[in-house]
C-alpha cells in the first residue's frame, strides 16, 4: 500500500462518514472487481482486496479510531481530496480522472433512466416505439414524466461539459472505455489519461474479438442516439 492510507484508496477524506466510505466502496467494487475484469485479462484481485480492506477497518467506528491514531496520532486530520492529496487549496480542488470517470457512469445511469420513460411513454400511446422511432420523433409524455425528463436533460448538460471541458470524446463516454482507462490510471495517477484512451484503442483492435467489437459499438451507437433524443426533447 506504500504511503497511501486506507482514505486514499476509497478516495475519500479523512473525515468521511460511514454513508461516504460505503458509497465509495460499493462504487469502487463496480470497477475493480475481478469477475468484471477478467473478460479484458486483468486481474484487478489485489486492488480489490486493498478496498475491501480499507472497507473493513474504516467502517467499524472502534478500528477506525485505532487506525485514525496510528496514523494521524495527536495531530488534526489532514483532509484528503478525492485521489488528490497536498496542502494547497488548488491542489485540492483540481480535478482528477476520477471526476471524468464519474461524470460518463452518471451521464449512462441518465440515458438509461430516459430510455425506460421514453419506452413507457410509447407503451401508454397508440403508436409502438419502433414507429416514434422510425419518424424521428418522441411519444407524447404526461406531465410528471414531462418534468422527469427535463430535469435528466439539465443534469445530463452538466456531466457533459465536464467530459468535453477534459477533451473526452464521446466514443470514450461508455463504462468499458472509461473502466479500463480508470484502472490504468489510478495504478500511476500522473498518467495521461488521454494517452491512455489511446491504448484502450489498440487493447480493443488486439484482444476485442469482431463479435465484440460490434457490440461496443452498437452499445455506443444506442447511447449517442438516446443521449441526442434526451437533449433534443428538452429543447422541444
Amino acid at each position: 500500500m506504500g504511503n497511501r492510507t486506507y482514505y486514499d484508496i476509497l478516495g475519500v477524506s479523512s473525515d468521511a462518514t460511514f454513508e461516504e466510505i460505503t458509497n465509495a466502496k460499493n462504487t469502487l467494487a463496480k470497477v475493480y472487481h475481478p469477475d468484471a475484469n477478467i473478460k479484458n485479462n486483468i486481474d484487478t484481485t489485489a486492488f480489490m482486496q486493498e478496498i475491501l480492506e480499507a472497507y473493513r477497518t474504516l467502517s467499524n467506528p472502534e478500528s477506525r479510531r485505532k487506525y485514525d491514531i496510528k496514523i494521524f496520532g495527536g495531530r488534526k486530520h489532514r483532509i484528503f481530496r478525492t485521489y488528490t492529496v497536498g496542502d494547497d487549496p488548488k491542489e485540492e480542488n483540481k480535478a482528477t480522472f476520477i471526476t471524468y470517470w464519474n461524470a460518463a457512469c452518471k451521464l449512462q445511469e441518465i440515458v438509461s433512466k430516459s430510455d425506460y420513460l421514453f419506452e413507457q411513454s410509447a407503451k401508454a400511446n397508440v403508436l409502438p416505439a419502433r414507429i416514434f422511432k422510425k419518424m424521428g420523433t418522441t411519444p407524447k409524455v404526461d406531465r410528471e414524466t414531462a418534468e422527469e425528463l427535463n430535469q435528466l436533460s439539465l443534469s445530463a448538460i452538466q456531466h457533459i461539459t465536464t467530459l468535453k471541458l477534459a477533451s473526452i470524446p464521446m466514443n470514450y463516454w461508455n463504462q468499458d472505455a472509461m473502466n479500463w482507462v480508470f484502472i490504468r490510471w489510478s495504478q500511476n495517477q500522473s498518467a495521461d489519461y488521454h494517452s491512455l484512451f489511446a491504448k484502450y484503442e489498440i487493447f480493443v483492435e488486439s484482444n476485442k474479438s469482431t463479435t465484440e467489437k460490434l457490440k461496443l459499438r452498437s452499445a455506443n451507437k444506442h447511447f449517442q442516439n438516446s443521449l441526442k433524443r434526451l437533449l433534443n426533447y428538452a429543447v422541444q
